[in-house]
C-alpha cells in the first residue's frame, strides 16, 4: 500500500515551476517512486498572524479529533461486515472514489464551504459537520447494538445443548397430561451415559409417579430429553431427587400463547435487526465519505496556515499530494529533505553536512520526522 502525504513548498520562481522541479528531483534520484499531483487552495483570507498561531493549534487538535471520527466509522463499517476485509475496502470510499483516486483528484469543496468565510469560521463548520455525522452514527449504532444483543439473547436460548436451550421448537402438545387438578409432566434431561439408569429407577426416585410414563423427545450429542408424568404434590421432591443423580429438570410449563409470544418476538427482533443493519450499514459508507473529506479539508486548511507561518506574506506557495509507491517512504522523504534543503537555513556544508544534520536532528526529535517543507501524512485507512 502506498504512502501519501499533504505538500506544500515556495511557489519559486512559479508554482508551476515548483511541482515540475519536484517531479523532476523524484524521477532523476529516485527512479520514479512517487507521483506527485497537484491541487489547488482557494484564496482564503489570511487575516493576522497572531489568529493565524492560534488556529494552528486548533487545526491540530482538530486534525486528531475528525481522524478518530474517521478511523470510529471505518471500524464500524468492517464490524457490520463481519471483517471480511476485501468486502470493507470495497465500502470505504469517498463517493463513488477509492481514497486514493479521491486523494490524487482532491478539490477544495466550494459549494460547501465558501471561501469568504475566514479559515476559523471554516473550521467551526467542518467541525459542527462532523460532531453532527458523529452523533447521528453514536445514536444509530447504539439502537442497532440493542436489537442485536436483544436478538442474541434470544438465539443462545436456542443454541446449546438440551440441558440448557429454549424447548419450544423441541415439544409438542401430546407430550403432557394437560388440565389435570393432580397430575404434572416434567421435562428431564439426561446425560446420554445415564440414559440406561434413568429408564431403571425413574419410577423409584419418589413416590407418585405414574408408572411407564418416560418418553424420550429428543436427543442431541451430550443429553436425552424424557418426559415424566407424577402428581403435582411431588414435583418438589422430585426436582432434588433427580438433581443428586445428575438428571436436569427442565423449568418448562406448556403454554401455547408464551411459545407463540416467543416465536414472534424472535421473528421480529430479526427483520428488525435485518433492518437497522441495513441502515447503519448505509449511513457508515455514505458519512465515511463526509467525514474523510471533512477530515481532507481540515489538513488543507492545515497545509495553508502552516504555509502562509512557515514562508511568510503575501502567500506564494504550492500545494501538492504526494504519493510513494509502496516500499519507498523512506527514499521518497530523503529526497525531500534534500530537494529543499535551502529551505533550512542552518544547511550550508554541502551534502555531507546535510546528513550529518539530518542524522542530529532525528536524535532531537525522536521518532518525529523533520521536514524543511510543509508535510502531513495522509491516513489511507485500508492500508
Amino acid at each position: 500500500m502506498s504512502t501519501t502525504w499533504f505538500l506544500s513548498a515556495p511557489g519559486n520562481p512559479t508554482k508551476q515551476d515548483t511541482v515540475a522541479k519536484l517531479k523532476e528531483h523524484i524521477a532523476s534520484k529516485n527512479a520514479d517512486y512517487a507521483e506527485v499531483f497537484t491541487f489547488t487552495i482557494p484564496e482564503l483570507k489570511v487575516g493576522t498572524l497572531d489568529t493565524l498561531v492560534a488556529l494552528s493549534d486548533e487545526l491540530a487538535k482538530a486534525d486528531q479529533v475528525v481522524e478518530a471520527v474517521v478511523l470510529k466509522v471505518a471500524d464500524s463499517l468492517r464490524a457490520l461486515l463481519n471483517n471480511d476485509l476485501d468486502q470493507w475496502k470495497a465500502n470505504v470510499m469517498v463517493g463513488d472514489k477509492r481514497i486514493e483516486t479521491y486523494l490524487k483528484s482532491f478539490q477544495w469543496n466550494s459549494m460547501k464551504y465558501r471561501v469568504d468565510k475566514t479559515p476559523k469560521e471554516l473550521l467551526d463548520m467542518i467541525t459542527q459537520e462532523v460532531n453532527s455525522i458523529d452523533a447521528l452514527m453514536k445514536n444509530k449504532s447504539q439502537a442497532y447494538s440493542q436489537v442485536k444483543s436483544a436478538l442474541q439473547a434470544i438465539q443462545r436460548k436456542t443454541t446449546g445443548n438440551l440441558a440448557v436451550k429454549t424447548l419450544s421448537d423441541v415439544v409438542k402438545k401430546e407430550y403432557f397430561v394437560l388440565d389435570s387438578e393432580y397430575l404434572v409432566t416434567l421435562l428431564v434431561a439426561v446425560p446420554k451415559a445415564a440414559i440406561k439408569d434413568w429408564i431403571d429407577e425413574y419410577e423409584t426416585l419418589t413416590q407418585m409417579i405414574v408408572p411407564r410414563s418416560t418418553q424420550k423427545i429428543a436427543e442431541d450429542d451430550e443429553y436425552a430429553l424424557f418426559t415424566v408424568t407424577l402428581f403435582q404434590r411431588v414435583t418438589e421432591e422430585f426436582a432434588n431427587k433427580a438433581r443428586e443423580r445428575k438428571y436436569i429438570v427442565r423449568d418448562f410449563k406448556w403454554d401455547p400463547e408464551q411459545l407463540s409470544l416467543e416465536k414472534k418476538q424472535l421473528a421480529d427482533l430479526t427483520a428488525s435487526e435485518r433492518e437497522q443493519w441495513s441502515t447503519l450499514m448505509r449511513l457508515s459508507k455514505t458519512n465515511f465519505g463526509e467525514l474523510y473529506g471533512c477530515w481532507m479539508h481540515v489538513k488543507t486548511l492545515r497545509t495553508f496556515v502552516e504555509s502562509i507561518l512557515r514562508y511568510g506574506l503575501p502567500p506564494n506557495f504550492q500545494a501538492m499530494v504526494v504519493v510513494a509507491k509502496p516500499k519507498h517512504e523512506k527514499r521518497v522523504r530523503d529526497a525531500f529533505n534534500k530537494h529543499y534543503a535551502y529551505l533550512d537555513g542552518s544547511r550550508k556544508g554541502g551534502e555531507a553536512a546535510d546528513e550529518a544534520i539530518d542524522e542530529n536532528l532525528q536524535l532531537l526529535l525522536g521518532e518525529k520526522d523533520y521536514c524543511p517543507v510543509v508535510l502531513f501524512p495522509i491516513n489511507l485507512i485500508t492500508a
